[in-house]
């Protein structure tokens, strides 16, 4: 299960309807930092379901989720925060261990 909260929603939609294209996005993860795993996000502009790909559609747009990645993301809350100057998606995991000290991978 992955859930997105209202913020994560809103910029996602907001953000597909300023591309003007676009029918949701792609999280995933990757090898590489220095704890191991790092979130990865796309966005999708055409969908077709396909093999070892899951869906958690929304109302507005769907987040697929490879097989791979959701062994690691499985139970993932995805939220939009601003802090300062900054802005962008957190990611808080339940089955993250440790993350690296400047936030940029994670180990399962």
């Amino acid at each position: 299960m992955i859930i997105v909260t209202d913020t994560a929603y809103k910029k996602i939609k907001q953000t597909l309807e300023r591309r003007g294209k676009g029918v949701g996005i792609r999280i995933g993860v990757r090898t590489t930092g220095c704890s191991g795993l790092a979130y990865t996000i796309e966005y999708v502009d055409k969908y077709e379901a396909e093999q070892g790909v899951t869906n958690f559609a929304q109302q507005d747009f769907v987040v697929l989720v490879d097989a791979k990645s959701l062994v690691y993301l499985n139970g993932l809350t995805m939220d939009w925060v601003r802090n300062g100057l900054n802005e962008g998606f957190d990611f808080i995991n339940p089955n993250e261990r440790d993350r690296c000290g400047c936030g940029e991978s994670f180990r399962v």
